[in-house]
């Protein structure tokens, strides 16, 4: 693939992949952010899960979501 090259290690096994974000121009955003998200996701795929619910309360208590007037914008809307 033009733009992407591949560097070996010590032992002449492929080790990194570098990519020329100018070289392979002829893509789109959308195809280069696939191709980041499948980069990071197999970077990721042995990380542990966290629960929503975890995730959710550490927000609420860091004040970066407020969760009861969430809840109240949405029953308005409701309403």
């Amino acid at each position: 693939m033009k733009g992407v090259s591949f560097i070996n290690d010590e032992t002449h096994k492929r080790r990194y992949a570098q990519i020329d974000l100018k070289g392979i121009a002829g893509y789109d955003n959308e195809a280069l952010e696939d191709l980041m998200d499948i980069i990071i996701v197999e970077a990721r795929k042995d990380e542990k899960s966290i629960p929503w619910e975890t995730v959710k309360a550490e927000l609420v208590k860091e004040g970066k979501i407020n969760v009861s007037n969430r809840r109240k914008a949405i029953s308005k809307k409701r309403a």
